[in-house]
């Protein structure tokens, strides 16, 4: 191929313009590829089936582990605000409350297998206290 500096006849320049143009034709055969592969993966059914399959592909039990630690900061967050703001209606009260809830729900989502064993564990030894609380009293 000639360079664009070392034109000097009208054939070079012929010769040139043949292969810019090739090259053209091979970029655009290639944006036009691609365009389809763009356009065929953003069409709904495609997405949907996309997620479906992200969806399926984790296990149930990542699933109901991620929902049950979202749940638990959630629930533990609100608690420990209604515990914090009561029935305060101090604006500055509410505010720290509010910022306590979030920073709580955060992290127990975020350490929602920790948490979730503790729960557990204490209520595993509550229930076999009671248990053995009725076997003691027959004795």
């Amino acid at each position: 191929m000639i360079s664009m500096d070392n034109i000097s006849t009208v054939e070079d320049l012929r010769i040139a313009i043949k292969a810019l143009e090739v090259e053209q034709n091979e970029k655009e055969m290639i944006l036009k590829d691609q365009f389809h592969l763009v356009y065929a993966s953003l069409r709904p059914i495609n997405i949907i089936k996309a997620n479906l399959k992200e969806l399926l592909s984790f296990s149930s039990s990542s699933i109901s582990e991620n929902l049950s630690g979202t749940a638990l900061g959630e629930a533990g967050g609100f608690l420990l605000k209604k515990m914090f703001i009561g029935n305060s209606g101090n604006v500055f009260r509410r505010l720290i409350g509010t910022m306590l809830q979030l920073g709580i729900t955060n992290i127990a989502s975020k350490k929602s297998e920790v948490i979730s064993s503790a729960v557990q564990a204490i209520l595993h030894r509550l229930l076999h206290k009671k248990e053995k609380n009725p076997e003691e009293s027959e004795d």
